[in-house]
């Protein structure tokens, strides 16, 4: 990280200065309703922008404490390095290693053995981990960041939305939301809030979403599971394993270790419900999950010591047709002013683990774009794409969980002679991509381009997120991963891989783009960024070297790669890598046109726009004015 650009400031730098802020104010730019994973990922990214006025709004009483998601992804996890608090969540949360599987014993079908055991994260997907800790411990690093941040944003509490309305007469404020909040001891009192923009994170019952006219659609697999979370003693073998357990009768589990070496999430497999039939906890009893659970494991048993949380649901796959309020046959016409994310568009079972991951993932998209809108960077039709996106990374979800739920819940066969793993196994394996958070593709579209100069780095592929791979940073000589240097800030980032010629000549191919990137007119840093910012300020331009970083002279490297910053213009020695020659060089690994080099420009969001050649000014140029308002 970077800090003292500005004057030496002693403290924790993760705290920054605090910004002039009215407290709950009326009028907003935007409003946040709901304070789960999405909500919090977006007021975090929000925070730290104090000229946009932002308020969350939660019908809760306070903070979540436990129960819900615990699986966080490895896409997620890249995301949270972003973020600045991945190191925090790694010390504290259960690693998923290895996976193992139990099904039926072929010598005694009462009985279950173990099947397979397999690498959970196949090497070299991810330089993240696949991880597992308490939903409210992940509330707790966004609240963090949003405590810490210059606008100081905190949530407010026991407030729940009762309408909302949205008109064409109010031009800077079209939204209008009204909800009503107590304090203990108080009457209810009714508050009206404007806003430019509202977006519902207000789970499967989302209030906003009822509001715009959109509704869930999709089918429920008359299946109910328990889960609970506990302190237990148990002989079975893979207690400190994730486990994907069938039997021959008694149901299925999904056994999920949790952080802190004791704590045990049991996923248990109740009986088929009736068509039409609601399960809920008054059905049900933690003794009659804990029962259940004994019957599966046999001839393993599980001595509950305590249950922290429990709870039933019902596996269903729902989704929204959009994801704003604006009406699909009056896109070119009107602009979107209210959004809804996670639960609130889309809902799944909770076994794929990859709802609070997915929703974390349409705010994180969202969030850089109303950034830049608020800014005036872009112009507010950009707001579309995120339903255009995100619409179809949530149908996919749910077409994945649907065929994973009847896996899942399918009887065990009786056929044990196949030498050939069980299905529930083989699909695990073969979509360990989708688990992990890394399949996501965005289409070509004015924000991601077309494969023309794909081959130029055929391992950063266009539409999916960059797939971090290690180097040396020049100047100080730090191995680093090169995905790291992205943070949640809405800046794009250019990166310049250098080809075969001198780097050190003043008319290397990467010299020559930093010239026309520093003195072109046309140059998007020239055309977008504002006239009192850095050079940097919206467009971050890296260079990666294929020699040895001892090999070059830092003197010899072009200006624009060794800005001025801050008040004082402090050089940024941060801005060039090279590969690293004993981790993995990231041209063999990413399949990086040695010869020619190219650019690989990435989005805020961590997810690869366009590649270039090296020598592409024209196209650079399009990309950017594509979707941006110049200077």
């Amino acid at each position: 990280m970077q800090f003292h650009q500005n004057g030496f400031h002693a403290g924790d730098p993760d705290i920054k200065p605090a910004a002039n802020q009215v407290q709950n104010p009326s009028a907003v730019d935007v409003l946040i309703i709901g304070c789960g994973p999405a909500g919090l990922a977006l007021a975090a990214q929000l925070a730290a922008f104090p000229d946009i006025t932002t308020r969350i709004v939660e019908q809760k009483s306070g903070p979540m404490e436990k129960g819900q998601a615990d699986g966080i992804s490895c896409r997620s996890m890249e995301m949270f390095q972003a973020f600045g608090f991945a190191e925090k969540i790694i010390r504290e949360a259960y690693w998923v290693n290895e996976t193992s599987f139990w099904s039926p014993d072929p010598e005694n079908l009462t009985n279950i053995h173990r099947s397979g055991r397999i690498q959970d994260v196949e090497d070299g997907l991810s330089e993240m981990p696949h991880v597992i800790l308490n939903q409210a411990r992940v509330h707790d690093r966004f609240l963090e960041i949003m405590q810490n941040a210059p606008a100081r944003l905190a949530p407010d509490y026991d407030r729940t939305l009762i309408d909302l309305t949205v008109t064409s007469d109010d031009q800077t404020h079209p939204v209008t939301a009204t909800l009503e909040w107590h304090s203990p001891g108080t009457q209810p009192q009714q508050e009206t809030i404007k806003a430019r923009y509202v977006v519902g994170c207000d789970g499967a019952r989302s209030v906003v979403r009822q509001k715009i006219g959109r509704t869930l659609k999709g089918d429920r697999a008359n299946q109910a599971w328990g889960v609970l979370d506990v302190l237990a003693v148990s002989d079975f073998p893979d207690f400190r394993l994730k486990a994907l357990i069938k039997s021959a009768g008694e149901g299925n589990i999904l056994l999920i270790p949790r952080e802190g070496g004791h704590l045990v999430r049991l996923y248990v497999e109740l009986d088929e419900l009736s068509e039409g039939q609601r399960i809920s906890t008054n059905d049900l009893t933690e003794a009659t999950l804990i029962d259940a659970a004994n019957r599966i494991f046999y001839p393993y048993s599980i001595d509950v010591k305590e249950v922290v949380w429990w709870s039933v649901y019902e596996v269903g796959h729902r989704l929204t047709d959009k994801f704003d309020e604006v009406p699909t046959d009056r896109i070119e016409t009107r602009l979107p002013h209210v959004f809804i994310a996670g639960d609130a568009c889309h809902t799944h079972s909770a076994k794929a683990g990859q709802g609070m991951n997915v929703s974390m993932g349409d705010t994180f998209n969202l969030g850089w774009k109303l950034i830049s809108v608020l800014q005036g960077r872009c112009p507010p039709e950009l707001l579309h794409s995120y339903s255009d996106e995100r619409q179809k990374v949530a149908k996919d979800l749910i077409e994945f969980d649907h065929e994973w739920a009847r896996i899942m819940g399918a009887p065990s066969t009786s056929d044990t002679s196949s030498a050939q793993a069980p299905l529930f196994q083989r699909y695990f394996v073969e979509h360990g991509r989708y688990t992990a958070g890394v399949s996501v593709k965005y289409e070509p579209s004015r924000l991601t381009g077309t494969p023309q100069w794909q081959h130029l780095a055929t391992g950063f592929e266009i539409g999916t997120r960059l797939h971090s791979a290690p180097v040396i940073r020049f100047a100080d000589a730090k191995p680093m991963q090169l995905g790291h240097v992205i943070e949640v800030d809405a800046r794009w980032r250019l990166f310049a891989f250098a080809d075969s010629e001198d780097p050190m000549s003043p008319n290397s191919a990467v010299a020559r783009l930093c010239a026309y990137l520093k003195n072109d007119p046309t140059s998007p840093i020239n055309m977008f960024t504002p006239h009192d910012g850095d050079m940097d300020a919206v467009i971050d331009v890296r260079a990666i070297y294929q020699q040895h970083h001892r090999d070059l002279n830092i003197a010899a490297m072009p200006q624009l790669l060794l800005p001025a910053t801050g008040k004082h213009g402090l050089t940024d020695y941060e801005k060039m890598f090279c590969a690293d020659q004993r981790n993995g060089d990231i041209y063999n690994l990413r399949g990086i046109d040695r010869e020619q080099g190219c650019i690989v420009i990435v989005r805020p969001d961590q997810y690869v726009g366009h590649i270039l050649p090296l020598d592409g000014y024209a196209e650079l140029s399009a990309f950017f004015s594509g979707f941006m308002i110049a200077t």
